[in-house]
């Protein structure tokens, strides 16, 4: 009989607190690499711009006996993919997701610079992400340093493109989740308690194009069918959707058309975003979207697009690693919360093939904000509660196995 992976797996059992203490000497130097991450200013649409974060990252894998792989990019900057010794894991791996790009445009730092206060150091992008990633190499850290092999191998995807919607980067992130055995989502964690994110809702863009037929407004107005007009109607369509109580958002974020006020607009076009707990509700209001139909005649509607992100569930597995990861936070003295957000990542698209965890990353607040910042004396515990959850037994029935 094959002998099972996560029968030798190590358990913190003697000393569950070694790997906090280990790492709260390094909290210094956990500061002075997210500082340099933070310096090296990462947009999504400036891919040229990503290649410092880039070195940066390759070498610290590096140092750390990672190889570090570069995935080109298609009209994004590249992904980044890391793994230990010099050839990927088989199937069965721990797959830990995070992204280097920011919101925060170039230039960001002179009007936003980095300044630690008291326990609290800001700058853009420390908290969403790059707390996160120093947290996962400072845990790779800690793991080598106390001899602990983690239960499967670590697998590292690093994308460039997560801030806007992970169009490059979604074929690898569930490509890699489809053979891992579980994943670990290192964006930042939920408010002032640093609560895990165990549910994310799914987000879905469409685009709205009506077409109608211009015309003189003052001379011939009965000739012309207003395609502004009809997308009034359709727009209170859309809102009529929403659903408070379920947690479904429809919003109408744009509007543009006609060619002036003295047209009859011939067309015109919205662009809608949706957001919805469950995938039941993604499949429901993506149809009602895409089937709107016109009340005007001799108006024609063309709608694209769908739910790229599905909603992160509660579902058993995901549970599973959950309670896990509450446990070992418990032995590590460190009391954990779960929170259910609005907010999307490339966990959600990972968590319809293995099970996945969010929210591992920094403690802090002020994501895509001015006054984003981390909490320093919590990036020790939350980079020991990675390294402890890379340790735990994989649960069977997750994941690849």
């Amino acid at each position: 009989m094959a002998d099972d992976p996560d029968r030798h797996a190590p358990h913190l059992t003697e000393d569950p607190g070694a790997l906090l203490t280990l790492l709260r000497g390094r909290e210094e130097e956990m500061v002075a690499l997210l500082c340099s991450l933070a310096e090296a200013e990462s947009p999504s649409r400036e891919p040229a711009a990503q290649v410092k974060m880039l070195e940066l990252l390759t070498r610290e894998f590096n140092a750390r006996g990672y190889a570090a792989e570069i995935l080109p990019g298609q009209d994004v900057g590249p992904h980044l993919l890391c793994y230990p010794g010099d050839s990927r894991p088989a199937p069965g791996f721990q797959l830990i997701l995070g992204h280097l790009d920011t919101v925060w445009p170039l230039g960001t730092l002179e009007r936003m610079p980095i300044v630690r206060r008291g326990e609290r150091l800001h700058g853009p992008g420390v908290f969403d992400m790059k707390g996160g990633l120093v947290q996962a190499l400072f845990a790779l850290d800690a793991l080598d340093a106390l001899a602990l092999a983690p239960a499967r191998p670590p697998l590292i995807l690093i994308c460039s493109d997560e801030e806007i919607g992970s169009p490059d980067s979604r074929t690898h992130s569930i490509r890699l989740a489809n053979e891992a055995a579980r994943a670990f989502v290192v964006e930042p964690s939920f408010g002032d308690g640093g609560a895990l994110k165990t549910a994310r809702k799914g987000v879905g863009r469409f685009d709205l194009r009506i077409h109608g037929q211009a015309s003189h407004a003052g001379i011939e107005p009965e000739k012309g069918v207003s395609a502004i007009l009809e997308l009034s109607r359709q727009v209170q369509r859309l809102f009529e959707l929403n659903d408070r109580e379920r947690g479904i958002t429809v919003n109408v974020g744009t509007i543009d058309g006609g060619l002036g006020a003295n047209v009859i607009a011939p067309e015109a076009v919205a662009r809608v975003e949706a957001r919805v707990p469950e995938a039941s509700d993604a499949e429901r209001i993506e149809r009602q979207i895409l089937s709107l139909e016109a009340v005007e005649p001799g108006i024609r509607i063309e709608v694209s697009g769908g739910f790229g992100r599905p909603p992160l569930e509660r579902t058993p597995r995901n549970r599973k690693l959950w309670e896990s990861a509450r446990a070992a936070g418990a032995r590590l003295g460190i009391d954990l919360d779960e929170a259910a957000v609005g907010g999307a990542s490339d966990g959600n698209l990972a968590s319809e093939y293995t099970a996945v965890l969010d929210g591992m990353g920094a403690v802090g607040d002020g994501a895509h904000a001015p006054e984003e910042h981390v909490i320093v004396p919590r990036m020790p515990e939350r980079a020991a509660l990675l390294a402890a959850m890379l340790l735990e037994p994989v649960e069977r029935g997750n994941g690849a196995s």
